[in-house]
This record gives C-alpha cells, sequence and structure tokens, in this order.
C-alpha cells in the first residue's frame, strides 16, 4: 500500500507526520512511502535524508494526494491553499486518513470523510489502554507540552528557579503552581522541580496525589474531592458546584505564585475555568500564567489564544500547540505512535480493518462511507 506524508500547512504546525528513521521500518514492512517536498524541514528533516530511508519526493501536493491508499497528518485536514481544496478533496475514496482530529470539538470532519468516503482514523481517540499504549499520542505530545511549558514561562519570569545563597545574599526558589496532573502537568512538575521550584499541584482526581508527591510535588487538597477520573483515565467534566470550591481552595496558591501552568481538558467539552480574572488581578506583579487549553477555551479566563499578553502587570502565554515548538522530538514520538498503530492493524505492506478490534473501534471514526463512532454519530444527528 502507498502512503503519503504531506507538510503541514496548519498555521503554526512545524511538527511532520513521519520521520525518516520511521519511513525506513514502513519500507522494510512492504509499504510505498512518499513524503511531499520539504514536509520535514521545519522539523529538521531533510529531503535527502527521506530518499536516503527509501522515500520518494514528491512535489506537487495533488500528485503526492493522488494514489494515496493511506495518508498520516498530524493536523486535522483544511483547506489546501496551493491546491485550492480542503486535504478531504485531493485524496481518493477509500483512502485511510490517519491523523489528530479532535472530532468531538469539530464533528464536520466525520461529515465530510463520509462524503468522500475517506476512512479515518482520529489519533487522539486511541483508546488508554496498556495494550495502546505505544500508540498514545496524547500522552506523547503532552509530555513535550508540559516540559516546554515550564521552559517558557521560566524564560518570560524576571526570576531564577532555584534557592541560591550568594554574598549578595540568599534568593528564595521560585513558586510554580500546576493545574491538573495528568500527563502534561506531571511532565511540568518534574521539569520545574529539576529547576530548582517549589511547586504545588492541584487536580480534580485524587488517585493522583501519590504521584505528585512521588515527583516532589505539593498536593493541593480540595475539600470533598472525589475520584474525577472516568474508565479510560481521562478527567470527567466536574459539577459547577466542585469547580467554585477547587477555585475558592487554590485562589491564595494562585495569588502567592510566581508562575501558574493549567492543563486541564476534558474530551468533546470546552476548557474548564480554573484561573479567574480576579485571581489574575491578585497575583503579584511580574508573575506568569501559562495556558496550556486555549485551543478549546482555555483554563484562564483572561488569555488569548495563541498570543502572549500583559493584564494587571502578570504575563499570560495562551500558546494553543506546544509541542510544535519542539518539533524534532515531537514529530519522532508522534511519528513513532503511527508507526505502532500501523503494525497493530497491519500486515506485509497492507492494512486490515477489524472493527471488533478494541484500538481499531475506539479510534476509527468514518469507514465505508458512514459515521461508525456512536460519539460522534449523537454529534452530526
Amino acid at each position: 500500500m502507498i502512503i503519503s506524508v504531506p507538510k503541514e500547512i496548519m498555521p503554526g504546525e512545524n511538527r511532520v507526520a513521519c520521520v525518516p528513521d520511521v519511513v525506513s521500518k514502513l519500507i522494510k514492512a512492504g509499504y510505498v512511502v512518499q513524503i511531499e517536498k520539504d514536509a520535514g524541514l521545519n522539523a529538521g528533516f531533510t529531503n535527502e535524508q527521506y530518499q536516503k530511508a527509501g522515500a520518494k519526493i514528491i512535489d506537487n501536493v495533488t500528485d503526492l494526494y493522488s494514489n494515496a491508499e493511506i495518508v498520516f497528518k498530524v493536523q486535522r485536514p483544511v483547506d489546501h491553499p496551493a491546491a485550492g481544496k480542503n486535504e478531504i478533496d485531493l485524496m481518493m475514496k477509500g483512502t485511510l486518513l490517519i491523523c489528530f482530529t479532535y472530532v468531538l470539538h469539530y464533528p464536520e470532519i466525520a461529515k465530510k470523510c463520509t462524503e468522500k468516503e475517506i476512512d479515518l482514523i482520529s489519533m487522539d481517540m486511541i483508546p488508554r489502554t496498556t495494550l495502546a499504549q505505544k500508540m498514545d499520542v496524547l500522552s506523547s505530545q503532552a509530555n513535550i507540552a508540559g516540559y516546554k511549558s515550564v521552559i517558557m514561562a521560566a524564560n518570560e519570569l524576571g526570576k531564577i528557579f532555584p534557592l541560591m545563597m550568594t554574598a549578595a545574599g540568599t534568593i528564595s526558589p521560585a513558586k510554580v503552581v500546576i493545574m491538573g496532573a495528568g500527563v502534561a502537568g506531571l511532565q511540568a512538575l518534574g521539569t520545574a522541580k529539576r529547576l530548582g521550584a517549589v511547586v504545588e499541584v492541584s487536580d480534580i482526581r485524587s488517585a493522583v496525589k501519590e504521584e505528585v508527591q512521588s515527583l516532589g510535588g505539593r498536593f493541593i487538597e480540595v475539600e470533598g474531592a472525589e475520584d474525577m477520573q472516568d474508565a479510560g483515565g481521562y478527567a470527567k467534566e466536574a459539577t459547577p458546584e466542585f469547580l467554585q470550591k477547587q477555585k475558592e481552595t487554590i485562589f491564595k496558591h494562585v495569588t502567592e505564585a510566581d508562575i501558574v501552568i493549567t492543563t486541564a481538558l476534558v474530551p468533546g467539552k470546552k476548557a474548564p475555568i480554573l484561573v479567574s480574572e480576579e485571581m489574575v488581578k491578585h497575583m503579584r506583579p511580574g508573575s506568569v500564567v501559562l495556558d496550556m487549553a486555549t485551543e478549546f477555551g482555555g483554563n484562564c479566563e483572561i488569555s488569548e489564544r495563541g498570543k502572549t499578553v500583559k493584564k494587571y502587570g502578570v504575563t499570560i502565554i495562551g500558546e494553543s500547540n506546544l509541542p510544535s515548538l519542539v518539533p524534532t522530538h515531537s514529530s519522532e514520538m508522534y511519528s513513532k505512535n503511527i508507526l505502532s498503530l500501523i503494525q497493530h492493524i497491519g500486515k506485509e505492506g497492507k492494512v486490515t480493518l477489524k472493527l471488533e478490534d478494541e484500538i481499531v473501534k475506539g479510534s476509527l471514526i468514518t469507514h465505508n462511507g458512514g459515521v461508525i463512532s456512536q460519539r460522534v454519530k449523537d454529534l452530526i444527528k
């Protein structure tokens, strides 16, 4: 089967869906791999590296899609400025598209795929099971995002992180508050601790308290907290009453912090507001808020998607695509996640979609001209 990998066209996206090392593994497994010219440059991978790995370099995007049986992408399909069509319209009937779509937020993509009879696997819908661990792109990319969030926030802060004793006096360590102890939050905790900060972590799932403490963080207890984790390992949507109680509890922690990093997302829902405008008003001048959820509404009431702004003397970073700022390693990890998926659903250069398979069942959104994901069906009725 022919796998095509286009250059990402979403503004600000520097990743590539397949790196040269994975290309050689796919070719060894019996696939033909085509890469759009310069697709990997922003991530640090040259056309020569792809050619050396055995890929064919295609200059024209229409040609790239015209014979593709499988398409690897990072971002969801959008209108292509050069081709004058949506990327889905460039694909032939029966193509298997594998990418991030966040289809619970963008159900129109599923509808368009059914119209064009494109089979869609949404990588963000891969079930969080032991078997699917190697394919878990949300975790691999969140790890990178958690690391980068601390580096960016530290860069904006006019203080250093560690305790430092000098002849000129003692410098107290920076105080970092992280909201959400998922993969991104725990990586942010580990990174901030390595830099020498004192770190406090808040989460609606009481089950993560031990993980936070094992990494050297202090867990912020919310009175009446319940276990807010679903069977898939995601945070459930909290009640307005619980969120209000959480805000009251963390007000003191947030307003005394040098840096606040928010990471809370609920699949298919608007991101919960965790840092109110009132909290920001009471933060120390020069402190920093980094909101990792701006693509889906934001956890900070006054953050702006894709922008770094100053309000009430506080720097608020609204970067919506942190993994794209570390494109080499993000691409390598994403590419290996897809390779693991292909190894699971394919054999000897051919992919077979077995609908009874747990991983296929969870991530396959459209198939043979119909929507097969019940959650997505409910959204587009």
